[in-house]
C-alpha cells in the first residue's frame, strides 16, 4: 500500500507541476492536486479537514486582508503615485549611479506596495523613462525595476509569508521581521549592486548617447518621455504607503504595550489617507473592503489551496518520509528549501504556490532537522521570490517588459545572474 500511495504522490506532484507550468489557475491546480492524492490514499476527508482549517485561519486572514484593503484604498486616492514623486523628483544627472539611487526607490516603495505587479505598475511608468533619458538601455531599466522587490518587500508585515510563518512559529510578525532584518538589508542591497555591474558588464550605459538614441528608446518603451506624475508631489499624501509600517516599527520598538496589530495599523492609515486626501469617506469604506476580499480570494486562497496540497502530500504519507530523510540529512533540508521553490518559483512565474506548500507540509517540523521555523520559512518564501524575479512568467516582470518596451527575456537576461547569485548567499546566511 505504501508504495502504491508513493507513487499517486509521484503523479499527484508532478501534475501539478505541469499544471502551473501550463498557466492553469494556480488554485484549482493545488487543490486537484491535493483531492487527487488523498482520494487515491483513501484518506479524502483530510483534505477536506484542512481546507476548513485553512479557511478560518484569524491570523492570517486578519493581516493579509487588512493590508490589502489599505493598499485599494492607497491606489483609489493616488497616494501611490505622490510617494513616486516624490522619491523620484530629487533625481538628477548623477551618471552610472543613477541605476542603484533608482533601484532604492524601487525597494522602498516595494515596502508599502509589496505586490510585484503592484509595485511595478507605480514605479516603472516613472522610473524606466527618467533611466532611459540619462543614457541606460531599457532592459536594465527594467530590470532595477523589478528586482529588488523580491528581498525588501518582506519588510512589510502585510505580506502574506511574513503572517504565515509568524503564526506558525507562534510569534508576533513584526519579531519575525526583526529577527531576518539583517538578512533581508544583505540581499536586498546587494541585488541593487550586483544589477549595476550587470549594467556595467552588458554595456548597458551610454552617457555620451545621442538625442535620437534617447528618443528611440522613449518611442520604444511607448512612454515617450511623458511620466503621469503630480507636478508638486504631497508630502502628506506621499507618506501614506509607509505609515502603517512606520507605526508597526515604532510601537513593536517603543510602546509594545500598546499592541497594535496589522489590521490595526492599517485602519490608521486609512483614517490618515481619508483625513489628507479628503476623499469621498463611502468610496474609501467599499475600496477599503474591496481590497479585503481581493485579497482573500487571491492570497488566502492560495495558502488554502496550498494547504489542500500539502495535506494529500500527507495523506499518501510522503511527508512522513520527507520528514525522517531530512532528520539523518540536515543539508538537504537547507538545500530543499531554497532550491525547490526557487526552481518552481522560475518554471511556473509565481513563488508563493512552492513556498507556501513547502513551508505548510515541511517547515513545522524544522527543529527536528537542526533549523528553525522562522529560518526555513523565510528561507523558502525568499527562495520562491528569486526564482519568480528571473522568470519570463512573473506577471510584475511581463509589465515592466512592456512599459519598458522590450521582451520579459531581455530583462530576465539581466536578473537571472544576480538572482542565481543571491540564492547562494541566502544559503549561505540561512
Amino acid at each position: 500500500m505504501q508504495t502504491f500511495t508513493t507513487i499517486v504522490a509521484i503523479v499527484g506532484v508532478i501534475g501539478v507541476i505541469w499544471g502551473l507550468v501550463k498557466r492553469y489557475e494556480t488554485r484549482l491546480v493545488l487543490i486537484a492536486g491535493g483531492l487527487f492524492m488523498a482520494f487515491l490514499s483513501l484518506k479524502p476527508m483530510v483534505a477536506f479537514h484542512q481546507f476548513d482549517k485553512s479557511m478560518t485561519n484569524p491570523n492570517l486572514i486578519i493581516a493579509i486582508c487588512s493590508a490589502m484593503g489599505f493598499a485599494a484604498v492607497v491606489k483609489l486616492t493616488g497616494c501611490d503615485v505622490h510617494l513616486v514623486g516624490l522619491l523620484t523628483k530629487p533625481l538628477k544627472r548623477i551618471g552610472i549611479f543613477l541605476l542603484p539611487a533608482c533601484g532604492l526607490v524601487t525597494a522602498l516603495v516595494s515596502i508599502a506596495l509589496p505586490s510585484t505587479a503592484g509595485c511595478s505598475a507605480a514605479v516603472a511608468p516613472t522610473i524606466i523613462p527618467l533611466l532611459i533619458r540619462a543614457g541606460f538601455k531599457p532592459a536594465v531599466a527594467g530590470a532595477v525595476v523589478v528586482a529588488p522587490i523580491s528581498t525588501f518587500a518582506f519588510f512589510n508585515p502585510g505580506v502574506s509569508h511574513n503572517a504565515f510563518i509568524a503564526k506558525m512559529a507562534n510569534m508576533d510578525v513584526m519579531d519575525l521581521i526583526g529577527l531576518n532584518a539583517n538578512r533581508i538589508l544583505i540581499l536586498g542591497f546587494l541585488t541593487i549592486i550586483l544589477l549595476t555591474v550587470v549594467c556595467v558588464v552588458y554595456k548597458d550605459y551610454n552617457k555620451h548617447q545621442t538625442k535620437e538614441e534617447m528618443e528611440a528608446n522613449l518611442a520604444l518603451s511607448g512612454s515617450g518621455g511623458k511620466v503621469d506624475l503630480p507636478e508638486h508631489p504631497s508630502v502628506l499624501r506621499g507618506i501614506t504607503p509607509l505609515l502603517p509600517v512606520v507605526i508597526l516599527v515604532v510601537c513593536s520598538i517603543w510602546f509594545k504595550e500598546l499592541k497594535v496589530s496589522v489590521a490595526t495599523a492599517m485602519l490608521i492609515g486609512t483614517i490618515y489617507c481619508f483625513l489628507v486626501t479628503r476623499a469621498n469617506p463611502a468610496e474609501i469604506t467599499k475600496k477599503f473592503f474591496d481590497g479585503m476580499g481581493s485579497g482573500y480570494a487571491k492570497i488566502m486562497g492560495i495558502i488554502i489551496a496550498a494547504g489542500v496540497f500539502a495535506a494529500g502530500l500527507r495523506a499518501a504519507g510522503v511527508i512522513d518520509q520527507l520528514v525522517d530523510f531530512l532528520k539523518h540529512a540536515q543539508a538537504i533540508a537547507k538545500l530543499g528549501g531554497s532550491l525547490g521553490p526557487f526552481l518552481l518559483g522560475l518554471i511556473t512565474g509565481s513563488g508563493d504556490a512552492a513556498a507556501f506548500a513547502f513551508n505548510e507540509a515541511v517547515t513545522p517540523h524544522a527543529a527536528e532537522f537542526g533549523m528553525t521555523i522562522p529560518s526555513l520559512g523565510m528561507l523558502a518564501a525568499i527562495a520562491g521570490g528569486l526564482g519568480r524575479q528571473m522568470s519570463p512568467l512573473c506577471g510584475g516582470l511581463i509589465l515592466v517588459a512592456g512599459v519598458a518596451g522590450v521582451s520579459p527575456m531581455d530583462i530576465v537576461r539581466r536578473t537571472a545572474p544576480v538572482m542565481t547569485i543571491l540564492l547562494v548567499v541566502l544559503y549561505v546566511i540561512s
